[in-house]
């Protein structure tokens, strides 16, 4: 994987571990020197420090502040002389104090020493560094640390600290470090590396299982074990798994039913007014003619044989209208009343469909219809399959019903983020945008003449929509420049990629 935790995870350690060693490295090259000198100078001032205390006893020599001066001078191999101006009395603790006695008197005299370099001068005492590439007058080569000055106004001391070549020394050590390192990382990486792969293996495994389990796969187990934070987590994934298609569907259905019957309780008394005086009204019409042609018929108007047969076929077709009526009327009735069960499962919607086309096939031949629907794979959703196909086979006999133009009607199921939309369009006349949202309402109709003609009663399309609004779920319909389409939406199976096929551009484009 690109950004897999494993990678992530080791390529972190590396570069915090190799930020680390090129952190040490760079300050070592840096300030080995500087800080090896500084401990130095800071030595030769403490003992300067106890030196001056000394002469504020009346026996200096003797004093304790004289006998810590020693102490430091010896543990930090400092070599000293004292001498007095007036009686040129020698205090040393070197034997051989030549050396010291000739740099002490260039100090006395004021005589500039090129070959020395000035780190601290005040009017008590001078601190300088003797650079090794050079020599003193005797010949012997020198680097020290040195400090000449006078205490008690006549009392003249230099004291003298031999310092190593570190800078030479922090090269060699800077060079040595720097092979460790790149040693040190190389198998550290391989160590972190397989480390890493280790740590991530049950995390991968859960990824895995996830994965498994968004498609619905209820049968992943995590089997790695370990009693750790991930093991506990594996375990839960594992209960998780045994439980979860059935939590999904109570859910659904106790989330749908309690919807319901918030809604259900206000709607009631005026679904039971409006059912009334729409079947009144549309009873009317198929009562007053078979009321007309059962009157021709008693008395009679026309004798002949194909005329009563005329008036009989007038009769038992309103007659059939009005059953068919009757029956929409009644399912409408029960879904909006909600004494019908909503059951949520889960279904292949495009199974549904290709069963419905298949048993269409008769009206398609004689509509002369051209039907597109690119059968895909297995799509799931949740919903009644049962009212979904109800509400399909509407649409197909609405688009049916309205064909014109190519005579083309167009299929398909699209997602919408976590939802599922599946749309019937037909070529034909648009429906006029004032009227798009009433097309739902019962009993209403469009073209009143052609829904006679083909024996339509504007039920249809309101049992579409109390049938998703009995799921909480959207329809509607949109214009197109050469016809009109019809959707619904469906929550969709959780963690499939559907694509939206489509293959002819320009049918509702």
């Amino acid at each position: 994987m690109k950004h897999s935790i494993k990678s992530q995870m080791a390529a972190l350690i590396i570069a915090v571990t190799l930020f680390t060693f090129l952190l040490c490295w760079g300050l070592n090259k840096l300030f080995l020197v500087k800080y090896y000198t500084s401990k130095k100078q800071t030595a030769i001032t403490e003992a300067y420090d106890l030196l001056k205390l000394s002469f504020k006893e009346k026996d200096w020599k003797e004093s304790d502040a004289f006998a810590k001066f020693e102490q430091e001078c010896t543990k930090n191999n400092i070599d000293w002389l004292l001498m007095d101006d007036i009686n040129f009395e020698q205090y040393s603790n070197v034997k051989n104090v030549k050396i010291l006695y000739f740099d002490l008197t260039k100090y006395m005299y004021g005589i500039v020493v090129l070959n020395r370099e000035i780190i601290e001068k005040n009017s008590n005492y001078v601190l300088q560094k003797v650079n090794n590439e050079s020599s003193d007058l005797i010949g012997n080569q020198l680097n020290f640390i040195e400090m000449c000055g006078v205490i008690d106004s006549a009392n003249y001391f230099i004291l003298q600290m031999p310092v190593e070549d570190i800078r030479t020394y922090a090269d060699i050590t800077n060079e040595f470090l720097g092979i460790i390192y790149v040693a040190s990382l190389l198998i550290s990486a391989t160590i972190i590396w397989f480390i890493a792969k280790k740590a991530t293996k049950p995390i991968l495994e859960l990824v895995d299982i996830s994965k498994r389990m968004t498609n619905l796969d209820f049968e992943a187990r995590y089997t790695s074990g370990g009693e750790n934070e991930i093991g506990l987590l594996g375990q839960h994934f594992n209960q998780m798994s045994q439980n979860l298609e059935g939590t999904v569907s109570q859910l659904k259905s106790a989330n749908n039913e309690l919807q319901r019957d918030i809604e259900k309780k206000t709607e009631v008394d005026e679904m039971r007014k409006e059912f009334l005086s729409n079947v009144s009204h549309e009873l009317k019409t198929p009562i007053a003619l078979i009321q007309g042609y059962a009157e021709g018929l008693k008395e009679a108007v026309n004798d002949d044989e194909e005329s009563k047969d005329f008036y009989c076929e007038v009769i038992m077709d309103e007659a059939l209208k009005m059953n068919t009526m009757v029956k929409k009327l009644l399912s409408l009735n029960q879904i909006e009343f909600g004494n019908e069960n909503i059951s949520l499962e889960r279904f292949d919607v495009v199974n549904l469909i290709d069963g419905i086309i298949t048993s269409s096939d008769i009206l398609i031949q004689q509509k002369n219809a051209t039907i597109i629907f690119n059968k895909k794979d297995s799509i799931y959703t949740w919903g009644d399959e049962f009212k979904i196909e109800e509400v399909i086979t509407n649409y197909l006999t609405n688009a049916l019903n309205h064909l014109a133009n190519e005579n083309v009607i167009e299929i398909r199921v699209l997602k919408l983020d976590a939802k599922v939309r599946v749309s019937v369009f037909n070529t034909g006349e648009n429906i006029p945008e004032d009227e798009v949202d009433k097309i739902w309402v019962k009993f209403y109709k469009v073209d009143k003449a052609r829904t006679r003609e083909y024996g339509g009663n504007g039920i249809g399309l309101s049992i579409v929509k109390a049938i998703m609004d009995s799921l909480n779920q959207q329809c509607g319909a949109i214009n197109y420049k050469n016809g009109v389409e019809f959707w619904f939406e469906l929550d969709g199976d959780i963690g499939k990629n559907l694509s939206d096929d489509r293959n002819i551009e320009n049918i509702n484009g």
